[in-house]
């Protein structure tokens, strides 16, 4: 499939390609992943200045997108980064700004930070033990975000609140300046914005399975917030994490599928190398059918990929159907695509040494933030039921 994209954008993901290509090569993400930060700080700045941030953000703080569909050029960038296997925050930092966006003009200088690579923001909102249930509301009306068995509180204390739990699976968590928290409040959900080193905030980092993506665990004690870093409550609240999951989970969706299309490429030029009692690899008819099912399933994580975004930047109210199709079905397709590129390439596709293993990471990861496939199917159930 290939994307109706207009001249400016082609050259916003090409531009994303080679600047990856310069600055964050194979060899440099293998060594990132052996030293104690993920991604540089200075990098991700000259990145922010690509306009990797902006898409979302007013242009009275620096922002705007190139055509009018915000998630549609972030997803390129997307893409690009899931080839590369990149570090950097992207797809947490978008989150944030979706959220803020709805905010009070009084989060205009931590918006405008985080747009340009001054600040790194990261969306706190998962729970130990709990998945994707404190994103969104289930048919049944338990869950989402706010709800009565949330462990993460937010106790009027004066003007602001008092703010006690953990969050964990929180990306770029021990690298970032201030965090999206989203907490249940007396009436409902509560969404502040928590600097890092507030306080009673401790920040541990945790292993995932990508060299370069990593996640902490937050833990708030009793943590003072004044009413002016209170973005959302209640309904508000509600509906920007309602775009935040679908920011997030249309940029992962994006990088899986950039991940998957590099391991097909490197596949497809495998085979054609490899010979074997004289013949290519590429010249069997059994490694051609697997080989044309695998592109067949990527193309069409591409197009539900695109067409989520689409969704989003057409009418973000009917979206929620649309996202949670893509994210179910590249989560359920990609690692099954990856892990047959691993077995076409024989022995030397399980050594540490082939990359073939940094782009199954990338989609392994992807498959479990902001909802398995499995819980967006049974999201899907719930807007059917709902709409029934």
């Amino acid at each position: 499939m290939t994307l109706d994209l207009t001249a400016d954008q082609r050259l916003f993901q090409q531009t994303a390609r080679e600047f990856l290509a310069e600055t964050v090569p194979v060899a440099t993400v293998r060594a990132l992943g052996e030293a104690e930060t993920g991604f540089d700080r200075d990098w991700w700045r000259s990145a922010t200045e690509l306009g990797w941030t902006a898409m979302l953000v007013a242009e009275e703080h620096g922002g705007g997108s190139i055509s009018g569909r915000p998630l549609t050029e972030l997803s390129l960038v997307a893409g690009e980064l899931g080839r590369a296997c990149a570090p950097g925050p992207f797809v947490t930092t978008n989150a944030v700004l979706a959220g803020l966006a709805s905010a009070g003009a009084g989060f205009g200088d931590t918006i405008s930070g985080i747009a340009a690579g001054e600040l790194v923001a990261s969306w706190a909102v998962y729970e130990p033990g709990r998945g994707m249930e404190v994103m969104y509301p289930g048919a049944d009306g338990h869950g989402g975000p706010g709800s009565a068995d949330s462990r993460v509180r937010a106790v009027p204390e004066g003007d602001g609140y008092l703010l006690s739990g953990i969050k964990d699976r929180v990306e770029s968590g021990d690298q970032a300046d201030v965090f999206l928290v989203t907490a249940q409040g007396p009436d409902g959900p509560v969404q502040m914005v928590v600097p890092a080193d507030t306080a009673g905030v401790t920040v541990t980092p945790t292993w995932t399975l990508d060299l370069v993506r990593r996640t902490a665990r937050i833990e708030f004690d009793r943590v003072a917030v004044p009413a002016g870093a209170v973005a959302h409550t209640g309904a508000e609240a509600a509906a920007a994490v309602r775009a935040q999951l679908h920011t997030a989970a249309v940029l992962t969706a994006a990088e899986v599928v950039g991940a998957t299309d590099m391991a097909v490429e490197a596949t497809l030029g495998w085979l054609a190398d490899r010979f074997t009692f004289g013949r290519p690899l590429a010249s069997y008819q059994a490694l051609k059918h697997r080989m044309a099912d695998n592109k067949t399933w990527l193309e069409a994580c591409r197009a539900t990929a695109a067409a989520a975004a689409a969704a989003c930047d057409d009418d973000p109210a009917t979206a929620d159907e649309a996202v949670s199709v893509a994210k179910s079905y590249v989560g359920a397709k990609a690692p099954v695509i990856g892990q047959d590129c691993v077995q076409l390439h024989g022995g030397i596709g399980v050594t540490w040494e082939h990359d073939l293993h940094l782009y199954l990471r990338r989609i392994g990861l992807g498959r479990a933030l902001y909802g398995t496939p499995e819980e967006h199917r049974r999201r899907i159930t719930d807007l059917l039921v709902a709409a029934a």
